[in-house]
């Protein structure tokens, strides 16, 4: 199972992913207890692909993601602001994406983008395992603002990868160094780092994994400057072992995240100002690098807990919290994935909590904002098209 395969079951996150055609979950939709919550809208892609996923909500509402272009062979990231679309293009290359709830406030977004350079060392790279086929184009973090998409440095390495933005303006997410890292898994080659970057400043440094791991990677970061993410072997780049560890740095200092017990896929994919982290992580019982997570929420205070999954789901997976503590994710089974949300630890199906008579299945809550909007992706009634959806809370204008 060492390939890059296993890892278009992650989000982001996550923390994101390469959605497939999914298939629409079999049954009715479960008994709405207490009445629709929220109303939702959906999106089109607008680029002409079937596929078209919000993966970021800011306090103003603006979505930011990704959508296909037409004929589904290349991606964009893309920006919703007032229901209209916006393509946010590429660095030269053929795709990008913001994969990772991405954006601040003030309208800086980052993601990831394919260069119209090609990679000497031929490798697949972590952003391939988000785009419709590998390039083997060189692939780098970005941040958006004022109208242009700008690549972030390197560590000195081919390709580097964007996560999360905060409202100071610090970009955070991992890039490639020169060395050989012998920890890596072919076609890998390059050891690769956690990076806090700082465009506006034009600075940038490396973030350390673990005393005796190889590799770091940060996923997401607050207002604060608190960043979390994984530590680990180099692996393939994607998650599995890279992920042996999640990790929380403050003051340049990293320390270890509990996780659930299993051997990978640790991975922190938000944190709220407040210092709550949620993301997902293999229990005990689960061997090697096998995918089969439960979503967690960890605080100083009460360490690391599991968040439950659907009755009769296999796992689940926390995306994004918002200041309240709300969070939000998914949780899937042999049926399907569904949209869930997380108050006081207690899940409920998304689907549950909107309209009865709404045609279309919410599969995954990627984001959510403080005044409790959530974006994420849902399946097209009768067919196998996933668009973005806005659920927003009932009362909210």
């Amino acid at each position: 199972m060492r390939n890059i395969s296993s890892f278009l079951l992650i989000a982001a996150a996550v923390g994101c992913n390469n959605e497939a055609p999914v298939t629409e979950p079999v049954g009715p939709l479960a008994t709405h207890r207490s009445g629709p919550r929220y109303d939702v809208a959906k999106f089109s892609s607008a680029l002409g692909g079937r596929v078209s996923v919000g993966t970021s909500i800011s306090s103003r509402g603006w979505v930011a993601g990704y959508s296909n272009n037409d004929g589904d062979a290349t991606r964009h990231a893309v920006l919703w602001r007032h229901g209209r679309i916006r393509d946010l293009r590429t660095l030269g290359g053929p795709n990008s994406a913001v994969l990772w709830p991405g954006q601040n406030d003030w309208g800086m977004v980052v993601g990831v983008a394919e260069t119209r350079e090609m990679d000497p060392n031929e490798e697949a790279w972590s952003c391939s395992a988000f785009f419709p086929s590998v390039t083997h184009h060189v692939c780098r973090g970005f941040v958006w603002y004022d109208g242009e998409m700008k690549p972030l440095p390197t560590l000195g390495g081919t390709h580097g990868f964007a996560t999360g933005v905060n409202n100071r303006g610090q970009v955070v997410g991992w890039a490639e160094t020169p060395i050989e890292d012998p920890t890596c898994t072919e076609p890998q080659d390059l050891q690769f780092r956690a990076v806090l970057w700082e465009p506006r400043k034009r600075r940038h440094r490396e973030l350390p994994p673990l005393h005796g791991d190889s590799t770091s990677a940060a996923t997401a970061i607050n207002d604060r400057g608190q960043v979390v993410g994984i530590s680990g072997e180099c692996d393939v780049a994607v998650g599995q072992l890279s992920a042996q560890h999640a990790v929380i740095w403050e003051h340049g200092k990293v320390k270890r995240i509990p996780d659930l017990g299993g051997e990978a896929w640790h991975t922190p994919m938000a944190i709220n100002d407040r210092g709550q982290v949620v993301g997902f992580s293999n229990p005990s019982g689960v061997p090697g690098i096998d995918f089969l997570p439960l979503g967690f929420i960890w605080t100083r205070s009460g360490g690391t807990k599991q968040l439950d999954q659907l009755d009769g789901d296999d796992f689940s997976q926390a995306f994004g919290i918002n200041e309240r503590g709300v969070v939000v994710g998914r949780s899937c089974g042999p049926t399907g994935c569904r949209a869930v949300i997380w108050e006081n630890r207690v899940v409920q199906d998304l689907n549950d909590l909107i309209p009865p008579n709404y045609p279309h299945v919410l599969t995954a809550a990627r984001d959510i904002n403080d005044a409790g909007v959530i974006t994420g992706n849902l399946v097209k009634q009768g067919t196998d098209t996933n668009l973005t959806f806005v659920a927003v809370p009932r009362g909210k204008p």
